[in-house]
């Protein structure tokens, strides 16, 4: 049943942490990347509609432009990777038949097979009660995307820090997020931890299980 052993996962969730100083000669091996990439892809969202995109940063003026609106916060320009997390700004019924067609390419079914799929997506996300709160709702999406994200690099042995201490406007203007119909949400720097990086040795402070695990 296990993958991996208990002890294995614990021990990596245990040395992962926010990272807040990279080594910016350390570059993330291209394997390894590759499966942070896909890690990306395969991450779960609500009725599978991934409304996102997320931005690999490595352009050295676009790091640059973005530290500026990022609290001159040192990850963005020195970790190996940057990625941003962004929503789409909105769910329409083009895109979810662009996802359908999708399914139905994975799938090997015909598209005129989904369309009672297509009828309950368009009626809860358009016509019906999540439309009014589609962006907070995609916003939500980003963030599962992120965690399976931290996760993944964490089992990697790859160093990453969330970062919100950012100017979403900013970032979305930098990166000419708007007219593609997108928001900034969150980033994530990836990479590896300088060994100067004093919050690397402190304990890891959580409460206990006994604190934040209900059983009923």
């Amino acid at each position: 049943m296990s993958a991996i052993s208990p002890e294995h996962l614990l021990e990596q969730l245990r040395w992962r942490y926010a990272t807040k100083q990279f080594d910016p000669t350390a570059k993330i091996p291209d394997a390894l990347w590759s499966a942070l990439e896909a890690a990306l892809v395969l991450a779960p969202s609500s009725l599978d509609l991934q409304p996102w995109i997320f931005i690999v940063v490595d352009a050295p003026a676009t790091r640059k432009a973005l530290r500026s609106h990022s609290r001159d916060q040192p990850q963005v320009t020195d970790a190996s990777r940057l990625v941003v997390f962004a929503a789409r700004r909105d769910i329409d019924e083009a895109y979810i038949a662009r996802f359908l067609d999708r399914v139905a390419e994975v799938r090997n079914v015909s598209p005129e097979s989904l369309g009672g799929v297509r009828e309950k997506l368009v009626g809860y996300m358009i016509r019906g009660p999540l439309h009014a709160v589609a962006a907070d709702w995609a916003a939500h999406q980003a963030y599962i995307a992120l965690g399976t994200f931290l996760f993944s690099a964490a089992l990697l042995g790859v160093d990453t820090c969330p970062l919100e201490g950012i100017e979403h406007a900013q970032y979305d203007a930098v990166l000419g997020l708007e007219p593609l119909g997108l928001r900034t949400v969150v980033v994530a720097a990836a990479g590896r931890r300088q060994s100067t990086d004093a919050y690397a040795k402190e304990a890891k402070v959580r409460f206990r299980t006994e604190d934040v695990i209900l059983r009923r």
